[in-house]
């Protein structure tokens, strides 16, 4: 799957599935590449991921054809340019709130390498842009994909605003900020959550975004969401898939033993 590929099927509703890398160990793309992923989620928010390891990373990723999205630290314009110009396909921009932060990024992700007024300008108006740049802007960046989390109570507040931003290809929520936001932290079966879980996916659906939940406390929710209407599934991350499996196996040798 190319960039373009994916974010055409987050837009039209087809279900891709990813999952957060944390290796970092050059082989690892090879390991995973078999296991049914559609992309990889690469988090630079959380994960201490120089950038030249990212870029790596990347790289690797794309070439074994699992396009990579790295989450960047804040929803800096720039350094969504930067992930971009390491070969990530995409990014996810944390913690928006406004259609201003919306607009930035999708400056930064669908019109570079434009900047300053002629960016500007073009975030209004496309006609703004020579027919011949036009042309080139949106070869060049075709393949790039724009995520931002949603995951407070404002953010909700601004989401019909932010969801007519054109140029927005899926939101991921942040279960675990959103449940702090509101006012009722880590619990994800929590009406209340579940409300506002039910009320992102459908809103977005509506305006032909992806969308999607980070989550990895089992799968149970994440067939709820799917069944709503979620269609970005971003279950859990390597590192947590394999303590789960190892401690799984490990209780079943050591149970096995204890009985005989």
């Amino acid at each position: 799957m190319t960039g373009n590929e994916l974010r055409e099927a987050l837009r039209c509703g087809k279900r891709v599935y990813g999952t957060a890398i944390v290796s970092t160990f050059p082989g690892w793309p090879y390991c995973v590449r078999d296991s049914g992923l559609d992309f990889v989620f690469l988090d630079t928010e959380h994960t201490p991921i120089d950038r030249m390891t990212l870029s790596v990373m990347s790289h690797a990723f794309r070439e074994i054809g699992l396009p990579p999205i790295v989450r960047i630290p804040s929803p800096d314009p720039y350094e969504a340019c930067k992930v971009l110009d390491g070969g990530a396909c995409g990014i996810v921009a944390p913690y928006v709130e406004t259609v201003e932060q919306v607009e930035a990024l999708v400056g930064a992700t669908k019109l570079r390498p434009i900047k300053g007024r002629r960016l500007s300008e073009a975030l209004k108006d496309k006609s703004a842009l020579e027919p011949e740049l036009l042309a080139y802007i949106e070869n060049r960046n075709k393949n790039n994909v724009l995520t931002i989390n949603i995951e407070s109570v404002p953010a909700m507040e601004n989401l019909d605003a932010i969801l007519d931003v054109p140029g927005l290809d899926a939101v991921l929520v942040g279960p675990h900020d959103l449940s702090c936001s509101l006012g009722i932290p880590e619990q994800y079966h929590h009406t209340k959550f579940a409300e506002a879980a039910h009320t992102i996916i459908r809103k977005c659906r509506a305006k032909n975004v992806g969308v999607g939940l980070h989550y990895s406390e089992g799968t149970d929710l994440e067939i709820e969401w799917c069944k709503a209407g979620a269609n970005m599934v971003m279950h859990s991350s390597d590192i947590s898939i394999f303590s789960k499996a190892l401690k799984r196996d490990l209780d079943e040798i050591r149970n096995a033993v204890d009985a005989s």
